[in-house]
Formats: structure tokens, sequence, C-alpha cells
């Protein structure tokens, strides 16, 4: 029988965007032996979506599909998607992303005839301005970047980050025994909180799940010139640690804390503060994105909920 894959985009939006995305995955060879469909997740978008999802889905009967989550947030998008799937296989891209060519055929060599549960793989950016100076090198995941180098490898406990949801595919059996994304977690209309994809990595990972990281499955995510400041840096890591802390309050790492904090965290703001030192631009404003990251974290694990914090400027 042929392998099938439902690719899920949540969006919110970006119709401009959307319709690119939409007709990467259009263009994107499909080896024989493998079905796609692409269900679009529209979140409530006020913009031309729903018009453009319209003129997909009547090029492309039966190919695009257009579902509507009245529920704000990407998690409950990313779920209407998966509850809507009936392939085989979920893939998982981003409104502002791309697929290469060669997408599919990596999903079918790794997936076809394997026993993974799922892949990721790498997400090159594709910049509107040229990347400033002070970007801080260690902390792409900012950004959505994933390079996990060029060789496939095993998602475990030694692989050096997460599978990030903008690009991966997961058998569609696996969310009836992990669950759906935390709708605690991931991004509204009105806020930076993360974590979705962090948290449902542990859950793979705790159920056994075998995963693999795939560097011939590439995408191309689109960074805009609002995301390359300063500004977005400081919110996204004070909105990273209030996620963090937040789930920090149900989940318990297996290491020593300090005040409901790992302890490792605030040895990272030490070393951020000791950074803010050097000479770099980038390691200097590293090292302060460390210490609003800790911040983030000590208000989600004791504050949050109780008032909404101004966060950084």
């Amino acid at each position: 029988m042929p392998l099938s894959i439902d690719v899920v985009i949540p969006t919110y939006n970006r119709s401009v965007l959307l319709e690119k995305a939409v007709r990467s995955l259009l263009a994107a060879p499909v080896p024989e032996g493998l079905i796609r469909r692409i269900l679009v997740v529209d979140n409530n978008s006020t913009d031309s979506t729903a018009s453009t999802l319209r003129r997909l889905a009547e090029a492309n009967p039966g190919v695009v599909l257009a579902i509507r989550e009245r529920q704000q947030g990407r998690s409950a998008a990313l779920n209407a998607g998966i509850r809507a799937a009936s392939a085989e296989l979920i893939g998982f891209i981003d409104d502002d992303e791309t697929v290469t060519p060669e997408w599919y055929s990596a999903i079918f060599a790794a997936m076809g005839d394997s026993d993974l549960d799922f892949i990721g793989g790498p997400v090159v950016g594709e910049w509107e301005v040229a990347p400033p100076p002070w970007l801080p090198a260690g902390l792409p995941g900012v950004l959505g970047l994933v390079d996990g180098g060029r060789e496939i490898r095993p998602f475990d406990a030694d692989y050096p980050g997460i599978l990030m949801g903008g690009n991966c595919v997961i058998r569609r059996g696996v969310f009836d025994k992990v669950g759906l994304y935390s709708t605690e977690l991931g991004r509204t209309s009105s806020g930076l909180l993360s974590g979705e994809d962090h948290d449902l990595y542990l859950r793979l990972l705790g159920a056994g799940m075998r995963g693999s990281y795939r560097p011939d499955l590439e995408i191309r995510h689109f960074i805009p010139r609002n995301r390359v400041t300063r500004k977005y840096f400081r919110s996204w890591c004070f909105w990273h640690g209030v996620s963090m802390g937040s789930w920090s309050r149900t989940h318990r790492e297996p290491v020593p804390h300090l005040g409901g904090i790992p302890r490792y965290n605030f040895g990272a703001a030490l070393r951020g503060m000791m950074a803010m030192l050097n000479r770099s631009p980038g390691e200097r404003f590293g090292g302060e994105l460390e210490l609003w990251n800790l911040a983030g974290m000590l208000y989600g694990r004791h504050f949050a909920g109780r008032k909404k914090p101004s966060g950084p400027s």
C-alpha cells in the first residue's frame, strides 16, 4: 500500500507568506508510492487568508483543504490539523516557510520502510535584511532556525536541541500514545509564549518513541526585519522563560533546583553577566538575553497567571 502524508500548516494573518508555503508543497516532487494532502488551519485570520485558501483549494481539489479553528493559539491550530488528518504520517511546517524540492523524497526515504516514529530536519533562514553584528550565535531558536549538522543522527539525550514543530513528520498513531500539543503553551495573537515543541518532544522521548534528525529534510524560513531587533529577542527570551517557568510547576526536572528553578539556569545567567563584559556585540547581547530568560522563568514559576507583566522593551 502507498504511504500517505497530511501536511499541517497553522496560519494567522499571513496570506502572502502562506500562499508561498502552500505553493512550495504543491511544486515539490512527490515520489511514487507517497500520497500527500495539505491541511491549512486558519486560526481566525482577518486578512485575505480565507479567499487565498478558497482559491488554492479550488485549483487543487482534494489536495489543499482549509480548516477553521476558533480557539486562538498555535497549539490549538496544530491540534485541529492533527484531528482532521487521516494519513499515516502528519507533517508540519509553519506559514512563513517553504520546503525544498527534496522534502517529500526525504520523508519517503526515512519513513517509508522503517520503524521510526518521527523525524525532523534543518531550518535555514531567508533574511529580509542582513543579520546584524549583535546577533547571538548560540540562540537560533529565537528565529526558528535549526542546524543539527550534515549527518543523520538520533533524537536522544545526546542531541543538542529538540524536535522543532516547524519542520517535522510524526506518525499519526503516535499522538494516540503521547497526546496532542499543550494548549497551555505556545504562541497566541497576544503573546510570545512558547514551549509547546519542548513539551511534546519530552513526551515523545518519555514514551520511548524513536526519532531521527535528517539533514535532507530541509526547509527555508522567512525572517522579516521586525524580528531582527533587540526588542524582539528580549521579548522572545523573556516569554520563553515564562513558558518554561510555568511548565516547571507540574514538570520537575531531575536536577538540583533553587527557588523552584533548575539551578543550571542561574549558572547560565551568571555566565551571561560575565559575557556582557566581552568585546563581541553578539557575546554581550547573548549574555543579556540569559538574564531575560531567567527573569521570565522566575516570573512564570511564581507569578504567572496572577498579574500580567509588562515584559521587556
